[in-house]
């Protein structure tokens, strides 16, 4: 648990700030902490009094397993589950469907489709909470994940923006242990939850799913069991770097959707952005229309927002004394729904006017439409007015996204008030639509070698793309050829395909060294999440290859060491026993603890003392590691050394280790 999170939700003033890693973080997060999460924050810190206090209740743990998978590769997922429909149960007396706390993950491993029990009984040792696993699904990872269930839970339309708040603070605490996030949500207030957490969660590197049903998972005929099956294939197989709604086999981008059905099944609709994927026989990501990075910064959590904004919308004959109330303070900003592309009635002048002396009092309104498909356009005199009042252009924002952003914007006492306006205007995570120059479809060699084959439909031009792209970008990445990749990306390469060993072009760049390529890459969207065949990221590639020019640039961008426990000890061991100080160095910048053991609790120390590696232990006692460890045999490095006769080794014991009064010190206490 990411100790930085925890204290949040002490703090006395809720604000985000950049923090120290978590303990976990430092020992590669195979602590298991304390069974529940609370939620201490006082009542003043609250944007909401309505909010109640949770608990996150842990039952199972992926993290009890501390060895690699053995015969296949294995992604972590967590489920947070803050109650919904997709949870309820009936109820022993009148069958009536209520939340029924403590019930979910014990009745999703009756569930073969949602949990493998016998995979999970012979992989994970401990009986007692073992986690769940999907049966294999034919994908590259067996996805492992584990339930942690919010106390109480909630009706959806009891949300409120502390209830954000905490869901995006615990996705932090947990961030670099699991490699994708789904929350359990119910349908009333998703559309808002998922637009408010795109804003939250700056930087994002993985994938943050929310979902829910119509029909609860455990009803015979249910859409639950689908959305949380996929969800989670999803979460656990696909890098998709954004917060996203999971519904009836379609995959949105969360501040692109609204709730339009009631009972269909197909009940919320992303009417001005198509899918990202969509689930039939197979899964098919639609790469480029995912919302890719331009910045290197470390995923953070902005957790402060502005409840004083509001949705207003237009009717005819709406009183001038309406608007003028909506308007006063504490209102900061308003979501102003209006007619068509953005238009409302200039024949009313005091509407007009209330508007104008509004934003001359730095209230911040938004326009968006009333239609669920189209865009803002001011090219009507009607909505040309609402512009020259000092109306920001919503473009084709959902209200669910614009009320969200306003909130998430205001709560920014860093930025101007002309830095606020214009934000409101860009496309901070995919949320509005923002012209683009046209270019051409196809790369000319694409379509030398379509017409070289004979291909001509499209369809297989696509076919094609899709196969020869990811190879041409490795090699041109490989050559260290930044020019080249450039034009490649301008004609709509996605820089994080992989090829037929799931390496991307941050794979290559970062086994190669070459940083130039890797902070273009990382610029312009490469995730630093991506594993290749061998379960490696881009910075275990450059560690591998101790690049350590890269492994700074991919820790500063938000990578980080995802090696269990004993794999990453028995390699630091390797490394010590075979005198290897650069890669030692290497994981030493990469994040890793040398205070990790083997299964004999052996460290990397004692691995040194008995090859006697004297430059080795130089470095490891010049980085303070402390010669006392003992392992299981009650030997610590020291007195191994002393076994040995490695009389070097003692030596820089007593002119490096620091003494007290004689008496050797634990520098890591």
């Amino acid at each position: 648990m990411s100790s930085d999170a925890e204290q949040e939700l002490r703090s006395s003033d809720s604000l985000s700030r950049s923090s120290s890693p978590a303990p976990e973080a430092r020992t590669n997060g195979h602590s298991e902490g304390s069974p529940s999460r609370q939620d201490t924050r006082s009542s003043r810190n609250l944007l909401d009094t309505s909010y109640a206090p949770k608990v996150l209740r842990k039952t199972s743990d992926c993290l009890v397993s501390q060895e690699p998978p053995s015969h296949c590769n294995e992604s972590k997922v967590l489920v947070l589950y803050s109650g919904g429909t997709i949870g309820m149960v009936r109820d022993c007396e009148g069958g009536v469907l209520r939340p029924m706390p403590q019930v979910m993950e014990n009745r999703l491993r009756t569930f073969p489709q949602l949990h493998d029990a016998e995979y999970s009984s012979t992989r994970f040792t401990d009986p007692n909470k073992p986690p769940l696993v999907l049966p294999c699904t034919g994908d590259p990872n067996r996805v492992v994940y584990t339930i942690y269930e919010y106390d109480p839970l909630l009706d959806s339309s009891n949300a409120t923006m502390d209830d954000w708040v905490r869901i995006a603070l615990d996705i932090r605490a947990y961030y670099e242990q699991f490699d994708g996030f789904v929350v359990l949500h119910g349908t009333d207030t998703m559309a808002y939850t998922a637009s408010a957490l795109s804003f939250m969660l700056e930087n994002l590197g993985k994938s943050v799913i929310i979902t829910g049903s119509q029909i609860p998972i455990f009803e015979p005929r249910s859409d639950g069991r689908e959305n949380l099956l996929n969800s989670l294939i999803i979460a656990g197989n696909y890098v998709i770097p954004e917060v996203t709604l999971m519904f009836n086999n379609k995959l949105f981008r969360g501040n692109r959707t609204s709730k339009t059905s009631i009972n269909e099944l197909d009940a919320f609709s992303s009417p001005n952005l198509p899918p990202l994927a969509t689930i039939g026989v197979k899964i098919k990501v639609n790469w480029k229309a995912v919302f890719q990075q331009n910045t290197m910064e470390k995923f953070r959590v902005h957790s402060k927002l502005n409840r004083n904004v509001g949705l207003l919308r237009l009717f005819p004959s709406i009183t001038v004394e309406v608007v003028r109330a909506f308007l006063t303070p504490p209102v900061q900003g308003v979501v102003l729904q209006t007619y068509g592309a953005g238009n409302g009635p200039t024949a009313r002048a005091d509407l007009l006017d209330e508007i104008r002396r509004a934003t001359l009092r730095g209230i911040l309104i938004v326009n968006c439409s009333q239609c669920t498909q189209g865009s803002i356009d001011a090219a009507y005199a009607t909505g040309n007015a609402l512009c020259a009042a000092g109306v920001i252009p919503g473009s084709d924002m959902t209200p669910e996204a614009a009320l969200t952003k306003l909130s998430y914007v205001l709560s920014k006492t860093e930025w101007s008030y002309a830095t606020k306006k214009e934000m409101l205007q860009a496309s901070l995570r995919g949320e509005l639509t923002v012209a683009k120059p046209s270019k051409l479809d196809d790369l000319d060699l694409i379509t030398a070698i379509a017409r070289t084959m004979n291909i001509s439909s499209p369809e297989e031009l696509q076919s094609l793309q899709t196969v020869l792209y990811p190879s041409i970008l490795c090699s041109v990445t490989a050559h260290g050829d930044v020019d080249r990749l450039e034009v490649m990306r301008q004609f709509g390469a996605y820089l994080s395909s992989c090829d037929y060993d799931f390496r991307t072009p941050l794979h290559v760049a970062s086994s190669e060294g070459n940083t130039a390529m890797v902070r273009y890459l990382l610029q312009h969207g490469a995730s630093v999440h991506m594993r290749d065949r061998d379960h490696h990221t881009p910075l275990m590639s450059a560690v591998l290859c101790d690049q350590h020019a890269v492994i700074e640039l991919l820790v500063q961008a938000g990578a980080h060491l995802s090696l269990p426990a004993l794999q990453l000890a028995d390699e630091l061991c390797t490394a010590a026993r075979n005198g290897n100080v650069k890669r030692l160095e290497s994981y030493k910048l990469a994040g890793a603890s040398f205070y990790e053991s083997d299964v004999t609790g052996r460290t990397c120390l004692h691995a040194a003392c008995e090859a006697g590696q004297e430059a080795v232990v130089k470095f490891l006692l010049e980085n303070k590691i402390w010669p006392e460890t003992k392992d299981v045999y009650n030997h610590s490095p020291e007195e191994i050394a002393r076994l040995l006769g490695h009389v070097k080794l003692l030596q820089l014991f007593k002119s490096i280790v620091p003494t007290t009064n004689g008496t050797t010190q634990d520098p890591h206490q």
